[in-house]
């Protein structure tokens, strides 16, 4: 994925990012070849860019907007299953592609690789070097999750969460898109008041590779006898500047109200923050609304009034914070995906919520918010947005018919239990199923049926 030029074709939807009002068309292609699973690396295939178009993203790389790859007939994607219920939806969400690679006439190459516990159980790396080059030869990743209680106790360099940290390091993943939007379906899966979530819909922007997380010198050593640890907050002022452009694009192609988080009363860092975030703004996005709130102020009106914001800003560790606490607006972590970016090479969908050990292996896990994150796959990594929200689609027809995962099952609502690979197959039937908008492409299949 490109932080370059964004085409009016790659356009958030409703449910994942309502940029736009307007409905969308769906322009569906002609059935080109089948869904795949590959076990080999796949080829690189970066589409040769003509001049012209090289030249217009270099004109409009400044204000560093949101771009997919050219749209084509075959896509090879990364696939990183992870820990705990991780496998379980990944399954799920494959089920899924397929009906939809099928229905929609494209071809999906999905190849799996390891990452976090798995990677370490299998060659003691929680990132090995084969699944960065598998990630960064393919035209996007989607993962899971990470984590589990049986490695919390090893060397840092031997965590599942330094795999993480890493590969969003060494892909270049600076921007990390997490959007919360309240279904009228589950408002009261939400555990605040109706009238205080109805109508959310708001994007964190969160900064990935800088800020405590990786800041240097860092550890723990003996001073006077005792131990201590320490890190270090540091932002350059290339890093600020790069992600509030970001922002300042989300925010221009939502509603044009950007609220950026820091906590400059007292830190230096952050009023280094908040002085490049509005420059930017102010130079480069004027029609874009900007506000400034402390992290901690910030936090309490997420709670005491969320419908005040639509795009928030923010470094790693606030954003890290922040866009947790803002997904539970809508109820559950199990219906939120989230998208991380870089200026260059694909990017990595995946879903909000963790690993959740306890119920591994159960088929009690939500995929949902998987299959959503393929859904932003497909928007920004791949230029299929008509794709992407037939697959929307179908996850609030699902929720519709009144099915369920445990964690957004309310007691007496009157919907139905089902488990992790019956909402795959589910979901997997209404994409094939589903009626189509006047006007949009069918395949051969669904004109001959």
């Amino acid at each position: 994925m490109n932080l370059l030029s964004i085409s009016s074709a790659v356009v958030a939807s409703p449910l994942l990012w309502s940029m736009l009002s307007s409905t969308h068309a769906f322009v569906l292609q002609p059935p080109a070849t089948t869904f795949s699973i590959t076990s080999s690396r796949p080829k690189s295939s970066s589409p040769t860019t003509t001049t012209a178009t090289h030249q217009s993203r270099q004109a409009q790389q400044r204000r560093s907007s949101l771009s997919a790859v050219s749209r084509k007939d075959s896509y090879d994607v990364t696939l990183l299953p992870g820990d705990g219920i991780g496998p379980e939806i990944t399954e799920a969400t494959k089920v899924v592609l397929e009906a939809l690679s099928k229905r929609c006439g494209f071809e999906l190459k999905l190849t799996e690789a390891l990452i976090g516990g798995a990677a370490i159980d299998a060659v003691n790396d929680p990132f090995p070097p084969e699944s960065l080059s598998q990630c960064l030869a393919s035209d996007s990743v989607l993962l899971a999750c990470i984590g589990g209680y049986q490695w919390d106790t090893n060397p840092r360099e031997l965590r599942p969460e330094t795999g993480l940290l890493r590969m969003r390091k060494q892909m270049g993943l600076f921007a990390n898109l997490r959007p919360a939007k309240v279904l009228p379906q589950l408002i009261d899966a939400s555990t605040l008041k109706p009238e205080v979530v109805k109508d959310v819909d708001l994007m964190v922007v969160r900064e990935l590779t800088g800020d405590v997380y990786f800041g240097t010198p860092k550890g723990i050593t003996v001073v006077d006898g005792q131990r201590v640890g320490f890190n270090n907050m540091i932002y350059s002022e290339s890093e600020i500047d790069r992600i509030a452009r970001v922002a300042g694009d989300v925010a221009s192609k939502r509603n044009g109200k950007l609220c950026s988080v820091d906590k400059a009363n007292v830190l230096d860092v952050s009023q280094l923050w908040r002085d490049v975030v509005t420059k930017v703004i102010a130079s480069d996005f004027p029609d874009v609304q900007l506000s400034h709130m402390y992290v901690d102020n910030a936090a309490m009106q997420l709670i005491r009034w969320p419908k005040q914001f639509d795009t928030i800003v923010c470094g790693n560790i606030f954003g890290d914070i922040l866009s947790d606490e803002a997904s539970m607006l809508v109820g559950s972590l199990g219906m939120l995906p989230s998208a991380s970016i870089g200026e260059s090479g694909p990017g990595v969908f995946e879903p909000c919520h963790g690993s959740a050990p306890d119920i591994a292996g159960q088929d009690k896990a939500n995929p949902l918010a998987m299959i959503l994150s393929a859904a932003m796959m497909l928007q920004y990594d791949l230029d299929r947005p008509d794709e992407a929200r037939l697959l929307e689609q179908a996850v609030e027809a699902v929720l519709d018919q009144g099915y369920r995962t445990a964690d957004i099952k309310q007691e007496g609502d009157g919907c139905k239990l089902i488990g992790c690979k019956q909402m795959g197959e589910a979901v997997a039937k209404i994409v094939a199923e589903i009626e189509l908008p006047t006007g949009a492409s069918a395949t051969t299949a669904d004109v001959n049926a």
